[in-house]
């Protein structure tokens, strides 16, 4: 479908450098990836794969592979000071429906999510960047490579950012910190996640929450001085540390650009933002950074590359307001409140472009399916599912209960005739473009408008 961008840098392969490189090959977009650390990344951290990912992950052709290493959050068990338990969940699992057939969190240690996306993609590991220009990156090996764009996707220490000299406004909170440890423990059931209350009662004391497809449990704490195995024996001596794997002292640090472009050289994932734990955004977001920015870089076209700030910048900034005030509830309220997963934004599935630069809304009247949202998934007539029509790199004209003219567009847009009642949240004939990413392009009545939107975002 594309074939004008140039060669293109990727430097970071975590989830949202692997994302970029994974779309870039679909498009058969020259680059490398570099990774400074020698080594995939090794720990559970970001544990947590939103319903939205998910459906970016469908497209990537990579979910079966996922939904076979991961397993649904398991119910929280919190053990009492007066020697109880007590049940209680994240979130009440949500039923699959035609528009949402992925509508709950999945959980997937973020070793493993690296795994899956790394598979087949060939990073340069222990090979870091020490300069940055419009139009090179120098590695530490001395080599200098000369390339047309440039994506930091290198963390929240991004050199990328750091090289640009753009801000990375917000707050490190030091006093807030947590001990993270994979850890192997005998003694537990692997069906709850098991927290242990703080000496105040509000606090969180210990965290063991089962990881799915190891035998290890993710184990949280206030930072402490004392051997891991001597601290879980104070909250409970039936249990039994007999290994502490990779390990990792999270602080408190919320931050964000004030821009995701600067000339030929972008930002994303935690290079851009930064986010609390709380909530479980900041990978997910960053994945949709890179799924954004992958096909606008295959275009080469400096006009719609602007776009990718425009659509993505508040997009994150929603999302971080969204993690920071459940990180505040955590300090506020105490753990159980912060830890609650019923908010329907954190699914990211209401998250749009609406209003954007390519967000075209041509009806008078449009329903509650707009340019700018996510296109949900439906059941066709033959039985097949919408998505499977998305699926691919291409983008797709989709006639709803239309009657007249089609729009003359190039071979690669799929075309697809559907009847009034197959969308929700449409409720008149149009015509909708749905571009690479799955979102509503273009919505209207009008041929024309079609035409117009496909030049718009370079399809060929």
């Amino acid at each position: 479908m594309f074939t004008e961008s140039g060669f293109t840098v990727i430097v970071g392969a975590g989830p949202t450098g692997l994302t970029l490189a994974r779309q870039l090959d679909r498009y058969r977009v020259p680059y490398r990836i570099v990774e400074k650390s020698p080594h995939p990344f090794e720990g559970s951290r970001g544990k947590g794969l939103q319903p939205r990912t998910l459906e970016v992950l469908d497209d990537l052709g990579l979910l079966d592979r996922f939904l076979t290493a991961g397993s649904p959050y398991p119910p929280m068990r919190a053990h009492l000071p007066g020697g109880g338990t007590r049940d209680w969940r994240l979130d009440e699992p949500h039923e699959p429906t035609a528009e949402a057939p992925w509508p709950n969190t999945l959980m997937v240690p973020q070793w493993r999510t690296g795994e899956l996306l790394a598979d087949g993609i060939p990073v340069e590991y222990g090979v870091g960047v020490t300069a940055v220009t419009q139009d090179s990156v120098t590695l530490d090996t001395g080599e200098v490579v000369e390339a047309r764009w440039i994506v930091g996707a290198d963390g929240g220490r991004s050199t990328v950012r750091k090289a640009l000299g753009i801000g990375f406004e917000g707050e490190t909170f030091e006093e807030e910190r947590l001990l993270i440890a994979d850890v192997l423990v005998t003694g537990l059931d692997r069906e709850h996640w098991h927290v242990w209350p703080g000496a105040d009662g509000r606090s969180m004391g210990l965290g063991l929450c089962p990881l799915p497809g190891t035998d290890r449990f993710q184990l949280t704490t206030p930072p402490t001085d004392r051997p891991l195995a001597e601290l879980v024996a104070d909250f409970d001596p039936s249990i039994t540390i007999t290994d502490v794997g990779w390990t990792t002292e999270f602080r408190a640090n919320i931050r964000m650009v004030s821009r995701y472009r600067s000339g030929n050289v972008f930002l994303a994932g935690d290079a851009a933002h930064v986010h609390s734990p709380a909530g479980g955004q900041g990978l997910n977001t960053g994945v949709q950074d890179a799924y954004n920015l992958g096909w606008k870089l295959a275009t080469g076209d400096d006009a719609l590359l602007d776009t990718y700030e425009a659509e993505r910048l508040p997009v994150a900034a929603g999302v971080l307001g969204i993690s920071t005030r459940l990180h505040r509830r955590q300090v506020e309220e105490g753990a159980e409140a912060a830890m609650r997963r019923d908010d329907p934004a954190l699914r990211q599935l209401p998250l749009n472009y609406r209003g954007g630069p390519l967000a075209a809304e041509h009806r008078a009247d449009p329903g509650e399916l707009r340019a700018g949202d996510r296109m949900p998934d439906a059941v066709l007539d033959d039985g097949r599912r919408l998505f499977d029509v998305l699926r691919g790199p291409h983008a797709t004209l989709l006639a709803v209960g239309w009657t007249g003219g089609m729009p003359t567009l190039p071979g690669s847009v799929q075309v697809r005739h559907l009847a009034l009642d197959t969308l929700a949240g449409v409720r008149e004939e149009c015509l909708l473009l749905v571009r690479p990413d799955g979102y509503v392009g273009c919505a209207t009545t009008d041929p024309r408008h079609i035409v117009e939107y496909a030049a718009l975002i370079k399809v060929r």
